[in-house]
């Protein structure tokens, strides 16, 4: 019994070494390094579904879509009640059909829908997945599902989590429909609560579509004060 174990020891500990040199060259953002090592790891853990996330995570980098879609797939369909699985599943299938014909992606849609709606129920805070549907219900046409209606629903459920997240995502719908003004309240209600580099950036995005460079300046310097 223990030969069997001491002889099955060094593959474990080797296998183990694939993924601890992997997962650290992903932390320093060595991404075709690390590939490497979680790949090598997976031919003796093949169930491994962190290394498996891992690749589909620097595939997601590089914009490698199908490999993508692939790794999450795995996940999501092994751990149905994960929502951030099917988070990154829908997410991976919109970036995809951004890059496929307008036939093609159509067909897509009621997955990516599916997929998102699926993860907001399944993670009642989970801020991410109500961003994208939001811009999804903005972006879509009305005639396969598209609505300002929808998008502000999960607005709200982002003001309900995410105060922040709430301002911007309300700024980001008036913006998409050129009510500047609007917009320009809720950015403003955002960098009056956060002072955050992204509610700034949306701010000052939004100034220099308005052709308003002197107050886009003045909040870039006000930004670097606050996020040094």
């Amino acid at each position: 019994m223990y030969k069997f174990i001491l002889f099955f020891l060094p593959f474990f500990v080797f296998s183990q070494n694939n993924f601890d040199k992997g997962e650290k060259l992903y932390n320093q953002k060595k991404y075709d390094e690390a590939k490497v090592y979680f790949e090598a790891h997976l031919k003796i853990n093949p169930n491994d579904y962190k290394a498996i996330e891992y690749i589909g995570d620097i595939a997601g980098y590089y914009e490698k879509w199908d490999e993508v879609i692939e790794k999450y797939k795995i996940l999501k369909d092994k751990f149905p009640q994960n929502a951030n699985y099917h988070y990154k599943y829908g997410g991976a299938m919109g970036m995809k059909a951004k890059e496929c014909n307008k036939f093609k992606a159509l067909g897509m849609i009621d997955e990516i829908e599916e997929s998102f709606k699926t993860a907001a129920k399944l993670d009642s805070k989970h801020t991410d997945t109500r961003w994208a549907l939001v811009i999804l219900y903005l972006e879509l046409p009305a005639i396969i599902g598209g609505s300002e209606k929808k998008s502000q629903r999960y607005a709200d459920e982002l003001m309900s989590i995410s105060k922040i997240d709430g301002l911007l995502a309300k700024g980001h719908i008036d913006e998409y429909f050129e009510r500047y003004n609007s917009a320009e309240k809720y950015f403003m209600k955002g960098v009056a609560l956060t002072h955050s580099k992204m509610a700034y950036q949306r701010l000052i995005s939004l100034y220099r579509k308005m052709k308003l460079p002197q107050k886009a300046e003045v909040l870039v310097d006000e930004s670097e004060k606050y996020n040094k």
